[in-house]
């Protein structure tokens, strides 16, 4: 281990601190792949030779390189290799195909796409619309390497004497990620070197890293959360971190054995899928000490710190542009404080603001707006959008987050919903995030999107509209569901409108494209609750 002090803001940039490992503790593990070991000194010298056969490719300052690949080794040296340049990285989805690949493809516009044999089928049916140079892929096997691409071996090829790092700033832009297009067309949000510092100098003390911690990642590398909780923190601490491409809820804690990992950091319903393995005798006898697992219920963080044996677990809220905001104390305790979010990270402002910009009174739903205290603590911009640009940030130069929350007396955040999925009905503002558990609460309900549809009466204002996916072989009529929502939960959740659906929109990160949900709209095969006749009961 060796901890990194970066108060000098020239050594804030990621292919400096890695030289700095390397001339520190150079014979120690960093990297780890299935029974691969690979040392601070190893990862600096392949990144070393990397980033000169970019160079030979032309890549210089400000050229990008995006990768379309699965997860690997290679790829973590790729991505170094490129901030030794001044380059910028682009992550690209490995599930997109299609438009979603040539589009975010064509849109990062790169002077080097990388990939590999497996996936070329899907990149060579986009290939021909994608500005580029220079094709590069690792040849895994599966697929004949196409005559106009160079082997990612060539890249290894050649000296791996040292580069001048000393023009790159910690303000310098070194990627470019996309964001998921939840609510629209995806953005590139672009993040500097000390984006990445910062995340990994905060998630060191949230484990309070140790001598011998070993820090374990299952995330795809085309997700930031990846590089921010995990392979950035270990460089910035000096640990190893291993890396398997893929989560596997029957073999994490065994990998996790293997590797002797003490730290992890897993995202969405992946520590769900742990919790209900079977109970196994030796759910406990694994090495994980602390784990960052957002967002985990309540009601499990102290029996699941329990079963598996773990002293603590951290949860944060944020985005890609704006990192870590709020934060809870990492706890192994029952009874937290149901749904708070925390508090606010030191180097960020925050405000909750209506939609003419003022504060909200405690209590309130508002939406959360952030302007950072240090520069570069959050991202540098939307690539090539100056529309997103000024849509996102108030004329005073506060960022809108987009989300909404509300604050309590004790200080204590909360979140609400998307801004654009929230519904405003009848002079309240609903969260479709609270409606959708009502109705997942029905037994009949496999799946549910609930979102606002314009109402007919006044543009202000919006319907409450749900497509549902019932259980297979599970049959419900609309008047069952919708009495048991009136029963159950508020007489306002219930919605206007409901539809049985066989499928709901999905991006390729399987979040649920509510804009295309509202733009559909009502169909023929539509129950309209007031046209139906039915009625609430208050």
């Amino acid at each position: 281990m060796n901890h990194l002090d970066l108060s000098d803001t020239r050594n804030r940039n990621l292919g400096r601190i890695l030289q700095m490992q390397a001339e520190a503790v150079g014979d120690d593990v960093y990297l780890m792949n299935d029974d691969k070991r690979v040392t601070f000194a190893q990862t600096d010298s392949v990144v070393n030779s990397i980033a000169r056969g970019l160079a030979d490719l032309g890549v210089g300052r400000g050229d990008r390189v995006a990768f379309f690949a699965n997860s690997s080794l290679d790829i973590i040296f790729l991505t170094l290799a490129v901030t030794r340049l001044g380059a910028v990285w682009i992550p690209i989805n490995a599930e997109y195909k299609g438009e979603w690949l040539r589009s975010t493809l064509a849109d990062s516009r790169p002077k080097v796409t990388v990939s590999d044999t497996r996936l070329w089928p899907r990149l060579a049916d986009v290939i021909a619309d994608v500005p580029h140079q220079h094709l590069v892929l690792r040849d895994l096997g599966d697929n004949p390497m196409p005559p106009q691409a160079k082997p990612f071996a060539f890249l290894k090829s050649f000296s791996d004497a040292p580069h001048d790092m000393s023009f790159i700033d910690y303000g310098d832009v070194n990627a470019v990620l996309w964001t998921s297009g939840t609510t629209g067309k995806s953005k590139g949000v672009m993040q500097s070197h000390n984006v990445w510092v910062r995340s990994a100098e905060y998630v060191a003390r949230r484990h309070n890293t140790v001598p011998g911690d070993v820090t374990f990642n299952v995330l795809p590398l085309y997700n930031s959360a990846a590089w921010m909780m995990t392979i950035f923190p270990a460089l910035f601490e000096g640990i190893g971190c291993a890396c398997d491409p893929t989560f596997s809820a029957s073999q994490f804690w065994d990998r996790t054995r293997h590797y002797k990992a003490t730290q992890t950091f897993t995202l969405g319903a992946m520590h769900l899928y742990l919790w209900k393995l079977p109970e196994r005798p030796d759910d406990a006898d694994n090495p994980i000490r602390s784990a960052g697992m957002t967002p985990m219920p309540d009601n499990i963080i102290a029996p699941f710190c329990e079963r598996f044996g773990i002293e603590q677990i951290s949860q944060g809220f944020g985005q890609s542009e704006s990192g870590n905001v709020l934060s809870r104390d990492p706890t192994n305790r029952p009874n937290p404080k149901s749904g708070a979010l925390g508090k606010v990270t030191p180097d960020i402002d925050l405000r909750l603001i209506d939609d003419d910009g003022n504060d909200v009174p405690v209590g309130v739903s508002g939406e959360f707006a952030l302007k950072p205290k240090k520069p570069h603590v959050m991202f540098e911009g939307y690539f090539e959008n100056p529309e997103a640009m000024a849509n996102a940030f108030t004329a005073d130069g506060w960022y809108k987050m987009g989300d909404l929350g509300r604050q309590d007396e004790e200080g204590d955040y909360y979140f609400v919903d998307r801004k654009k999925d929230a519904v405003r009905l009848a002079g309240r503002n609903i969260s479709t995030m609270e409606v959708e558990q009502a109705f997942r609460a029905h037994p009949a309900v496999d799946e549910v999107a609930v979102f606002g549809i314009k109402s007919e009466d006044l543009d202000a204002e919006d319907e409450l509209a749900a497509h549902v996916i019932l259980k297979q072989g599970v049959n419900a009529t609309y008047e069952e569901i919708a009495s048991f929502i009136n029963n159950t939960a508020p007489y306002y959740f219930v919605p206007r409108y409901i539809e049985f659906v066989d499928s709901l929109p999905y991006t390729p990160t399987n979040k649920v494209q509510k804009y295309v949900l509202r733009e559909r709209g009502v169909s023929d095969q539509t129950w309209d609750r007031k046209a139906a006749g039915f009625e609430l009961v208050r």
